[in-house]
């Protein structure tokens, strides 16, 4: 029974780092006397989107990133954070956030595409 649950826990974490994407900052953040040069964003679970719209989320809407973000990114990323990125930082992390929502097969017609 040991080895299954050892199995099973080794499955669920792999699932859960294939959904992991680590975005390489153009413009780093600085936190006091240290610099955020990449973020790593994990898929949101339901609970995590919780009083946002998913509509704005799938428009990239920067309210609703700075809202969502720092339930979902490590390092966390504050609300100020968010409204600090640069632009381009920006588009690119609220794309992956984006396409957490959509269906796996749906993600890959896309990618190939």
């Amino acid at each position: 029974m040991t080895t299954t649950n050892n199995i099973n826990n080794i499955n669920d974490s792999s699932t859960a780092n294939q959904s992991d994407k680590t975005i390489v900052l153009d413009e780093p953040i600085k936190r006091g006397e240290s610099l955020i040069e990449k973020i790593t964003i994990r898929k949101p679970k339901a609970g995590e989107l919780r009083g946002v719209s998913l509509v704005d989320l799938g428009n990239i809407s920067v309210v609703a990133l700075q809202q969502v973000l720092p339930r979902i990114s490590t390092p966390i990323l504050t609300s100020q954070d968010v409204a600090n990125l640069d632009p381009a930082d920006l588009l690119e992390i609220g794309a992956e956030v984006a396409s957490f929502l959509v269906k796996k097969a749906d993600r890959m017609v896309f990618q190939k595409s």
